[in-house]
């Protein structure tokens, strides 16, 4: 204990000197030229970083058009936001591991991209040691108040259950207790080699000096102009002049600059206990709704008691062998890891790399059928429901579903889960709660020179969150309880519970080969994340397509359901080829926002001789940004 109170009161004095800096640095932003105070000495390197990542953004001129993909050494960083990328990279570039890249970017993603992440929010980090070639993940779900009634999603008025929206998506009760800068402390303190103060100071200076508003910033604000529109704090935040931010204009948040230029100073017992921690309570018992709006706004049981109880929780990953490489991957609270292993171990037992892409195509959503039938049957919180997460791993347990499946014809959907004691093709009934993740998220994925791996994925659930921001702090709240079964049945392992985290889809994943790294990947995208990496690992493994091409290549999410959505280009693509299997496509989309998208992928790829290819989405959420730290030309 005396150790750990040393190390902390180290630790706060450094973040003292670098937060000095810092806000000299905001006073400089907005003083005129003679009033500017210049940083002292032993913060001006990292100052001088941040605004070399952030100079590009914050003139109010377009930024440099994102790179989706790029090749070379030293270092990689692959995310949906141009800024964040570049925060990313300069962090290895100085020498900073993969751990403290992937803090740092995700920090940089808070600012660039609250309406999917932020310290509002929660997410799984997925970690790779190259020197002891082990693989660890951080759970930085949130986590149901300790006050939450099992009842919690049914309206006291009539008895019947909240609808999901407009009540449940935009209310205190479905706010959780955040996990973000618990994760990344956690991650710092257990991987990396910087200071939480030192990571942060990029974010901080983006967020003062602001970003340049695209065309998918403004439509997701659009989207979510009525919700903003009903909570003042968050109408003068995001809608200022009653409108969404003009594309090209400059979007500054110096509330969130200042919140985490504090957090920098006191660490994450400034957000967990104290002001913030009350203010944030505050919030979510009493959201302050516009008396004028009609939209409902339940609220919420959270308490400061339950933010300075809040612990991430350290934990095995994932593992199975496909095509001789080890696929390591989250395990529950979130269903990733184990649905998309089980669905590579479904897909072990056919050869696709042979089979006509139809044939390919139909086994892929069969298997994914089956891996999120056995998902909504036996997957929760392991600290509240027995998780079989060893048999639905096995490739025994794989080979029975398997024996489900008729490669010539779809299945009749919804189909049951299997059998775990199963030693031939038995299935069990079970009904199934609606699954009501939502399409937002992010994703973002490092690599660094020595070979360290990140794989982390962060979310504030839907796109907006709760659509309540923290007055005067500059960041939305999650509403990710909603991602709970929204009537409680007992056998239901994603039922209600106090202290629970709520079953996710978040899939983080590593890939080695010959204890290597070989790739990296993950996705946004609510249950479609799931689907979207495993079809990223297919197309790359099985199918013959770069990296770029597999994360490119359009999508469908099969998730148990009759039909498949699919995105247009997929179904143009491939509806006759997968027709003659009865595989029925329906168009992709969703009721909360204008993109008909699945998922907006993440993922580096290193090879033998150690080249690195960070590849994000050329097109999906306005394109992302893959970044190395030492391009090098490739071949057209």
């Amino acid at each position: 204990m005396d150790n750990i109170v040393v190390r902390r009161r180290a630790r706060r004095s450094a973040a003292i000197a670098v937060a000095a800096g810092l806000a000299a640095a905001l006073i400089a932003t907005s003083a005129p030229a003679s009033a500017v105070v210049r940083p002292s000495a032993p913060e001006a390197s990292a100052l001088q970083t941040s605004a070399r990542v952030t100079a590009s953004t914050s003139t109010g001129r377009p930024s440099p058009a994102p790179t989706a993909t790029s090749t070379g050494y030293g270092g990689a960083v692959s995310s949906v936001d141009a800024s964040a990328s570049r925060v990313g990279v300069e962090v290895l570039r100085l020498g900073g591991n993969a751990a403290d890249a992937a803090v740092a970017t995700a920090a940089a993603l808070g600012v660039t991209e609250p309406y999917s992440a932020g310290i509002g929010g929660g997410g799984y980090f997925v970690y790779f040691d190259a020197s002891t070639g082990t693989v660890s993940t951080i759970d930085g779900r949130e986590t149901a108040p300790a006050g939450m009634p099992n009842d919690a999603f049914i309206d006291p008025a009539t008895g019947q259950p909240y609808r999901f929206t407009p009540e449940l998506v935009s209310s205190g009760v479905s706010v959780g207790v955040p996990g973000t800068l618990a994760t990344w402390d956690a991650a710092l303190d257990r991987f990396g080699t910087k200071r939480l103060s030192a990571v942060l100071a990029p974010s901080i200076l983006l967020a003062a000096m602001g970003f340049t508003v695209d065309e998918t910033f403004r439509n997701q604000t659009l989207d979510n102009k009525a919700r903003f529109a009903a909570f003042p704090d968050t109408a003068k935040l995001f809608l200022p002049g009653g409108d969404a931010p003009k594309v090209g204009s400059t979007f500054r948040n110096p509330d969130l600059a200042k919140t985490l230029a504090l957090i920098a100073v006191r660490g994450p017992d400034a957000f967990y206990s104290g002001r913030l921690a009350a203010e944030i309570a505050d919030v979510v018992q009493h959201p302050r709704k516009d008396p004028a709006s009609t939209l409902p706004a339940p609220a919420g049981t959270l308490t400061t008691a339950d933010l300075a109880a809040y612990s991430v929780v350290e934990q095995a990953a994932t593992h199975v062998d496909y095509r001789g490489l080890d696929v390591y991957g989250m395990a529950p609270s979130s269903s990733g890891g184990t649905t998309v292993g089980e669905a590579l171990n479904i897909l072990e037992n056919h050869d696709l790399a042979s089979a006509e892409v139809g044939q390919s195509l139909h086994l892929y959503l069969e298997a994914s059928a089956r891996a999120f039938a056995d998902r909504g049957a036996y997957l929760g919180d392991p600290a509240f429901v027995d998780v079989p997460t060893e048999t639905l791993l096995s490739q025994e347990f794989a080979d029975a579903r398997d024996c489900t499946i008729d490669p010539d014809t779809a299945s009749a959907r919804p189909v049951p889960a299997g059998a775990l004691d199963a030693v031939g093709c038995e299935s069990v009934a079970f009904e199934e709660a609606a699954d009501t993740e939502n399409v937002s998220t992010t994703h973002l994925s490092v690599v660094d020179k020595w070979g360290n791996a990140v794989a982390y994925t962060l979310t504030i659930e839907q796109t907006g969150g709760s659509a309540m921001t923290v007055p005067g702090r500059g960041f939305l709240l999650n509403n990710e309880l909603t991602d709970f079964s929204t009537v409680y049945n007992p056998a239901d392992p994603n039922r209600i519970e106090p202290g629970k985290r709520p079953r996710s889809s978040m899939s983080p994943t590593i890939v080695l080969q010959d204890g290597d790294v070989r790739f990296v990947v993950g996705s946004p995208g609510g249950a479609t994340i799931i689907t979207t990496v495993l079809q990223i690992l297919m197309n790359r493994i099985d199918l013959g397509m770069t990296l770029p091409e597999a994360v490119a290549a359009p999508r469908a999410s099969q998730r148990n359901a009759a039909a498949t959505p699919a995105e247009p280009e997929f179904i143009a693509a491939y509806q006759d080829d997968l027709a003659p299997f009865g595989q029925v496509l329906v168009p992709s989309g969703d009721q909360f926002t204008s993109a008909a998208q699945i998922g907006a992928a993440a993922a580096i790829e290193v090879d033998e001789r150690g080249l690195m290819t960070a590849a994000a989405e050329p097109v999906r959420r306005g394109g992302g940004t893959g970044l190395v730290v030492r391009p090098v030309r490739t071949p057209r």
